[in-house]
């Protein structure tokens, strides 16, 4: 009994610094109302451990008496996230109080076997921490397809379906020897969102990716919902078309491609799609580029409007490679999403931009780490609590 009321204590403390950071003594104790001397205790202990260290001292009182802040030790432990992409993979790593270390983008060898593209992503890993890796304690996945968190399984996967074969993760984590993390690409770039982007603000929002696929992630009060099998927010599976097409054959980049060809118009890209005619268009040409942009616009409505009813989130992040060509359009998708529903949240782009799903991992891979040392799972939702991973240091990092 009072070794679990020390470790309710021991917990208490911790997750009041963890949210406070840097705090004193006095404050986690006004805060937590466990007394002084428990608090003491407990930071002595946690400073034992090496979790928790003594980091400045503060004027508290007029009269010039100090104390100390403490906070958690970030280098303890690393973590690193992964987003693998059909057409680029992005990782980050960071410490344990979230500061990013390395951000880098490579492109992702999708012509590689389930093993072999296993093995090539611990690879990876390994050589974006270098010297770093033996501090490394978690490695948190994102991945373009179902993720079945029970079953450890995946599945709607069709720009990688290597990712579906069970050898793909068992042969993955066996490389790095470190305990990983699977989850759907979308749900991490919305996670990566809410604690350092976009939705930072809204803990009711969904992330739509457009990109090589669409994807759809969503929380509730800041939580991330998943489902039994890993299919919430897989609504590129949605048949809306007159003869069953599914909701992704208008709206990926591949599927515009391809409508395009069948249309004969020729895009150089699916970027090409929203931007103006080239001067000297013939009059073909323009109408049947128009009628494809019409079908997608038709298509993002359509999803946004499943989004919005399906959960009311109070912002809607795009992100994804496609997203980057609608940034002027938002505005003209919010008027008719508001047409449509009258209530509708707010359409935004994603802050963090090709890395917010790498980001997200960070957080899932932080998670793990915060519940081993013993913080109280309900404020997960909220930390980690951190200013220092930002768009512009990720992009700086990954310049170097």
């Amino acid at each position: 009994m009072v070794q679990d009321i020390r470790e309710l204590n021991r917990s208490a403390v911790l997750t009041a610094l963890m949210i406070q950071r840097p705090a004193t003594r006095k404050q986690i104790a006004e805060s937590t109302g466990i007394s002084a001397a428990t608090v003491t205790r407990a930071i002595d202990q946690l400073i034992v451990d090496g979790i928790v260290s003594e980091v400045s001292e503060v004027v508290v009182e007029k009269r010039g008496r100090r104390a100390i802040l403490l906070d958690l030790v970030a280098a303890r432990a690393l973590v690193i996230g992964v987003d693998l992409g059909a057409s680029s993979t992005r990782i980050i790593a960071s410490d344990l109080l979230a500061t990013p270390l390395v951000a880098i983008e490579i492109p992702t060898p999708a012509d590689l076997g389930a093993a072999e593209l296993a093995l090539w992503l611990a690879e990876q890993a390994k050589a974006a921490m270098g010297d770093r890796w033996d501090a490394v304690a978690g490695v948190s996945l994102g991945l373009p397809g179902a993720v079945n968190q029970s079953e450890r399984s995946v599945s709607n996967a069709p720009n990688l379906r290597q990712v579906e074969d069970p050898a793909f993760l068992a042969v993955c984590e066996l490389a790095l020897g470190l305990p990983l993390h699977a989850d759907n690409d979308a749900n991490l770039a919305l996670l990566g969102e809410l604690r350092f982007g976009a939705a930072r603000h809204t803990p009711y929002a969904a992330m739509l990716s457009l990109g090589a696929g669409l994807g759809v992630g969503i929380a509730i009060d800041g939580a991330i919902l998943r489902g039994r099998h890993g299919l919430v927010g897989e609504f590129g599976q949605i048949p809306v078309g007159t003869r069953g097409e599914r909701l992704e054959s208008f709206t990926t980049g591949p599927a515009l491609m391809a409508r395009a060809a069948a249309a004969g118009v020729r895009l150089e890209s699916p970027a090409t799609l929203f931007a103006e005619p080239a001067a000297g268009t013939d009059p073909a040409t323009r109408h049947a580029t128009a009628e494809l942009r019409a079908d997608f616009d038709r298509a993002l409505v359509t999803a946004l409007t499943a989004i919005a009813v399906s959960s009311e989130p109070e912002t809607i992040v795009l992100g994804g490679g496609i997203a980057k060509s609608l940034t002027a359009d938002l505005g003209a998708y919010q008027e008719r999403l508001e047409q449509t529903i009258r209530i509708a949240p707010t359409l935004t782009r994603a802050e963090l931009g090709d890395f917010s799903g790498a980001a997200g991992g960070l957080v899932v891979a932080l998670h793990a780490i915060y519940l081993s040392l013993g913080v109280d799972p309900a404020a997960l939702a909220t930390l980690p609590q951190s200013t220092a991973l930002t768009p512009e240091r990720i992009l700086q990092i990954a310049a170097t």
